[in-house]
């Protein structure tokens, strides 16, 4: 019922370590790949799925420059389905503990909220 997410990989199916990963633990068969991609998962949904997500991605994330993160893909799938999404992109922070420690308590006040406690 609440979903939220620190810098996440929206579509192994597409990114570098998704494509050198995904055959190792599920096989050279890619259509057993997308129950294990968000964007591929959001594309088959054609409705919004929860209230909303809510996602906080560092633009100064290493893994974002190396497009292995590819949020903007999970953005575009979210409005295709009318699936509200928070994107929240942080100037400054990175992949680290930082980054996760300075937003931890939105993401908990926002699953308090979701889930009504």
């Amino acid at each position: 019922r609440s979903v939220s997410a620190f810098a996440p990989i929206c579509s192994p199916m597409r990114c570098p370590w998704g494509l050198k990963a995904l055959p190792r633990y599920l096989g050279e068969d890619r259509s057993t790949w997308s129950p294990f991609d968000a964007v591929e998962l959001m594309k088959a949904a054609h409705r919004p799925l929860f209230a909303q997500i809510l996602v906080d991605q560092g633009l100064s994330d290493k893994f974002l420059q190396q497009s292995q993160l590819l949020p903007e893909l999970f953005e575009a799938a979210c409005a295709a389905a009318g699936q509200p999404l928070q994107l929240r992109r942080q100037p400054g922070y990175d992949h680290g503990y930082y980054f996760i420690s300075t937003f931890m308590e939105d993401h908990l006040r926002f699953h308090a909220a979701t889930l009504g406690a």
